[in-house]
């Protein structure tokens, strides 16, 4: 079929709209042209006449200005979608506004009795956090919370009560600030004793300089359980390290002692031995005849054949126990290097410094509690470097190392402070982003990968620009964390196979 000209297009509408009876405008006109040439026509949108619209609606409530305001932003944005939503939600808040007004005086004392039960349980949960201390703040407390919920107390008698109890909150807010601020000066005084105090141990300087970044404001339930747990394995190594210190200890102390014992026999027998050297010497000094003297060099003989094997004995154990000492000695050494870099290697990868397995473990069973106690989304995403085998093979396995603590070092340096980076397994790394949905997590991703882009990977001096394939789950709801791992782990198979450099929510 031959397809036909703008003229033919354009005189066989104008016969369409003859025989429709249409009025030949343009907004007909581009309909039925769109209709005969079988191409969609897009109406222009009418940005004018909207906003004339919605410079008319009325702003009586918090609600109407509101959804005016988004009115005009849909507008702007040709977004029908918001411009239907902000129209029905205005049209609602009017009517609710209107159905409040008309409202008989019931209905008022009604809403009023609610403020004034909100009120009081926002005091009851204001309470706990300003201590018991000021008897007369409780009482004055106390007494508000009977008005509040009283019926038959005016209004006037309860603002006045408000009033004060407001003055003196805010005194009681003023000296609980001063006592917490005086008590964090404290903490960070103890800790920085202790660490002046321990500049010869690394391991345990190392645990102080964590525990003080820790412990420093403004402080949130997720810090305040890192620490809780940083503290109890440092405790448990501390007292394994203990027992086994006092263990060399006690042998060093069997091997003095020893020592001691050794020494004080050897003084006793060369004592000895003097003594029969100036008896036999005295005898040979009497004797007459060959005769009386062959006893009595016979006897300086045994004798000392008989100090020089306890010279001999006595070398030897002393030799074995210096041995000892030395072993002992290096079994220190050696704890204390251990203990180094123990909770360091406990939960970290050797390489890049993530998270390891174990590490994650932990990690998820904290983003979970958080996730059900706070209602918050939780983003897993499982990313795995593209062409990772290849780069090994033709660089070598030191640049592919190098690869993967690159990747980190530039995650990491991406990151919030609330994210966290582990490694799964070879190329592959888990992050999680607490309070965050998925549009938002995958938005993440992508920016992890343009910074990628921009911070070159030297292999010597060769630049190397290392991507990606991720996917992104967010937690539902009764879903472990295994599981999303899992889903996201399906979503970064599926970007590898859609040309890898991708990321993909599950």
């Amino acid at each position: 079929m031959t397809e036909k000209t703008p003229f033919e297009v354009a005189r066989e509408t104008l016969m369409l709209l003859s025989s429709r009876k249409l009025a030949p405008n343009p907004v007909n006109f581009q309909a039925v042209y769109g209709e005969v040439s079988g191409t969609p026509v897009a109406l222009p949108f009418p940005d004018d006449a909207l906003r004339q619209i919605a410079q008319a609606l009325p702003a009586r409530n918090a609600t109407q200005k509101k959804q005016k305001g988004l009115l005009e932003s849909a507008i702007a944005q040709r977004n029908w979608t918001g411009v239907r939503n902000a129209l029905v939600a205005h049209a609602d808040a009017g009517t609710v506004a209107a159905a409040i007004a008309s409202a008989p005086a019931k209905g008022e004392q009604a809403a009023t009795a609610e403020l004034l039960e909100q009120m009081a349980r926002l005091i009851e949960n204001t309470l706990p956090a300003l201590g018991t201390d000021d008897a007369r703040f409780a009482d004055q407390a106390a007494r508000l919370l009977l008005a509040l919920r009283d019926p038959s107390a005016g209004i006037a008698t309860v603002k006045t009560m408000l009033g004060n109890f407001n003055l003196r909150l805010s005194f009681a807010a003023e000296d609980q600030a001063e006592i917490r601020s005086a008590l964090f000066k404290l903490l960070h005084l103890i800790i920085g004793n202790i660490g002046d105090l321990t500049l010869d141990d690394r391991w345990l300087k190392r645990h102080i300089d964590a525990l003080a970044a820790a412990a420093t404001p403004p402080l949130t339930l997720r810090r305040l359980d890192d620490v809780e747990r940083h503290l109890k394995n440092v405790m448990y190594k501390q007292v394994e390290a203990k027992g086994r210190a006092l263990q060399a200890q006690e042998q060093m102390r069997q091997m003095l002692a020893t020592f001691i014992e050794r020494l004080s026999q050897m003084t006793a027998a060369t004592s000895a031995h003097q003594g029969r050297m100036e008896t036999n010497a005295r005898l040979i000094e009497q004797a007459k005849s060959m005769e009386e003297i062959a006893p009595v060099l016979k006897d300086v003989v045994s004798a000392t054949r008989g100090m020089a094997e306890a010279v001999k004995n006595t070398h030897d154990e002393l030799l074995t126990m210096r041995e000892k000492v030395l072993a002992t000695e290096a079994e220190i050494v050696k704890l204390h290097e251990e203990l180094d870099s123990m909770s360091t290697q406990a939960r970290h990868d050797t390489l890049t410094g993530a998270l390891n397995r174990k590490g994650l473990d932990e990690a998820l069973a904290r983003e979970l509690a958080e996730v059900r106690r706070k209602e918050i989304p939780l983003c897993v995403s499982l990313l795995d470097i593209d062409n990772f085998k290849k780069l090994n093979d033709s660089k070598g396995h030191a640049t592919g190392d190098a690869a993967l603590t690159h990747l980190a070092n530039v995650t990491r340096e991406s990151l919030r402070p609330q994210d966290t980076l582990a490694r799964y397994a070879g190329e592959e790394f888990v992050l999680l982003m607490p309070d965050t949905p998925l549009a938002q997590g995958i938005e993440a991703m992508m920016r992890l990968q343009r910074e990628l882009t921009r911070r070159f990977f030297l292999a010597g001096n060769e630049k190397i620009i290392i991507t990606f394939s991720a996917g992104v789950a967010q937690l539902a709801a009764g879903e472990t964390p295994q599981d999303a791992i899992a889903r996201a782990d399906q979503a970064m198979y599926l970007a590898k196979r859609a040309g890898k450099n991708r990321v993909l929510g599950a």
